[in-house]
């Protein structure tokens, strides 16, 4: 079932994925494993884009496949986690409003145990430094798929820092072109080059 999942999801076939995730819900399937095989979908939905055998409008209708399936699987998957493993903010930072990418880092956090606030895109700094002292949260996701987004995650880094929450807050960053030359340039802690990733900083850095 997991393979044929991420295939219909990876083909961008939406009713098919649908009915596909609906049927195993009901079946009692595990739903995690559900969302793993449409995690996977969105990878090779994603390697397609990389060989330019799909592009920017494929990539928007995977998404928006994805977000339907997850309506239907996220309602199983509470308590499935037990008690939250801790706090995130995550966000697209200021300049940029790509979102594919941070939203699938923000549903997988969910589904993983984790309390996600996501502050949506082009987030100044001054919002990220907020949120951060309103919920307490110990970690802060940065994405952006634009090279001028380096310059506002530095700038997010330097004003937690400013405000002195750097040294309870590790910052991970993420999006396409993010390498270690950027990390460094930011002054994250680390950087993750897929979702999936995502979550496993996730769970390093807050203990899960």
């Amino acid at each position: 079932m997991g393979g044929e999942l991420a295939s219909l999801l990876a083909e961008l076939k939406e009713r098919e994925v649908l009915e596909a995730v609906g049927s195993a819900l009901e079946r009692g399937e595990d739903p995690l494993a559900l969302v793993e095989s449409l995690r996977e979908g969105m990878e090779e939905v994603g390697r397609r884009f990389e060989r330019k055998e799909y592009y920017l409008s494929e990539l928007i209708m995977s998404a928006e496949i994805f977000k339907e399936a997850m309506a239907l699987v996220e309602p199983r998957l509470a308590g499935a986690s037990g008690e939250a493993k801790g706090s995130v903010v995550i966000g697209t930072v200021k300049g940029d409003i790509h979102d594919i990418g941070k939203n699938l880092v923000a549903t997988l956090m969910r589904c993983d145990g984790f309390r996600v606030h996501d502050l949506g895109v082009d987030v100044p700094p001054g919002a990220f430094v907020e949120k951060l002292r309103e919920t307490g949260a110990g970690l802060l996701a940065l994405s952006g798929l634009l090279t001028l987004a380096f310059d506002s995650m530095r700038d997010t880094v330097r004003a937690i820092t400013e405000a002195g929450l750097r040294g309870r807050v590790k910052v991970i960053i993420g999006g396409g072109p993010v390498d270690e030359k950027v990390l460094e340039y930011v002054g994250a802690d680390a950087f993750g080059k897929d979702a999936a990733q995502g979550v496993k900083l996730a769970n390093a850095f807050l203990g899960g």
